[in-house]
């Protein structure tokens, strides 16, 4: 969710090339940058099976476009877990806004 409720929903998008592969978190922020949105409130993420914690370079797409406050809501539909991104990417490198 963005700064004024709005929302955007992403997949993950497969490539054969794995590095390629961009995470639902990724397209989802991407959506809304593409949009003209540069504050990001939370991001919920869900998947069945394990809990589905962002990966590396979400989290740091987070960090750019959202705050050490940035919700992040992890869910796998059984269990429910909610971090501030400061504890998710502590100490996380951004440029100063």
């Amino acid at each position: 969710m963005v700064e004024n409720g709005e929302v955007f929903s992403g997949c993950n998008i497969e490539n054969a090339s794995y590095g390629l592969t961009m995470c639902a978190e990724r397209v989802a922020i991407f959506k809304a940058v593409s949009r003209g949105h540069r504050k990001i409130k939370y991001v919920a993420v869900y998947a069945e099976g394990q809990i589905p914690y962002p990966c590396g370079a979400c989290r740091q797409v987070m960090a750019e476009f959202g705050d050490d406050n940035t919700l992040v809501i992890i869910s796998n539909g059984e269990k429910t877990e909610i971090y501030k991104l400061s504890e998710l990417l502590p100490k996380s490198f951004v440029l100063k806004k």
